[in-house]
């Protein structure tokens, strides 16, 4: 069975993206192993001076490495990630930069950094209190992973989002939550 790393970063108990998250993580666990990384669970460090030195140096926490290593392993990676202070929560961006590591998730062949990961597809499922779409100049979270997945090696990215749930009744929002999962599922065939 091929491994699936998922990435919860839905920070709130209660968190709409996580409602939309949990079946479609459901459906991908029939075909594939399931690791979850929770960050709600998980402090990484700020990556400061301190351990860019002790990078320098060869020195990398072994747990930080060992994750690092099924990411990259990964056939398949879905981020859950609510949209804060248009893009994501600090505490994924901290993560990621725990998890970038040379000779890990990307390398250099001395011109350019390529990536080491073989994830071929990846997912990012989120959802947003204003009415901001994927693409749009003012959600910067997309086009982070897509950066990152240009430096890590990972391949098509797909977003599944639901917006303009804070300005929405409670039956909107359940509506697109339900469009949400829907739309999830149905991408599971093909993922």
């Amino acid at each position: 069975m091929k491994n699936l790393i998922y990435i919860n970063a839905c920070m709130k108990s209660g968190s709409r993206t996580q409602m939309i998250a949990t079946p479609i993580i459901e459906e991908l666990s029939k075909k594939y192993k399931v690791e979850t990384i929770d960050l709600r669970n998980n402090i990484y460090p700020v990556v400061d001076n301190s351990i860019l030195e002790d990078r320098n140096q060869g020195i990398v926490p072994p747990e930080h490495v060992s994750i690092a290593r099924k990411i990259a392993a990964a056939d398949r990676i879905v981020i859950a990630a609510p949209f804060w202070d248009m893009s994501f929560p600090s505490a994924l961006k901290v993560f990621f930069e725990n998890m970038s590591l040379f000779g890990v998730t990307f390398d250099s062949n001395e011109k350019e950094c390529y990536g080491l990961c073989k994830a071929e597809k990846v997912m990012y499922i989120t959802t947003r209190g204003m009415n901001i779409g994927t693409g749009d100049p003012l959600e910067q979270a997309t086009p982070y992973i897509r950066a990152l997945s240009h430096l890590w090696g990972w391949g098509e990215l797909t977003v599944i989002s639901a917006r303009n749930m804070d300005y929405s009744s409670p039956e909107e929002i359940e509506e697109k939550i339900a469009d949400a999962i829907n739309e999830g599922l149905e991408i599971c065939k093909e993922f």
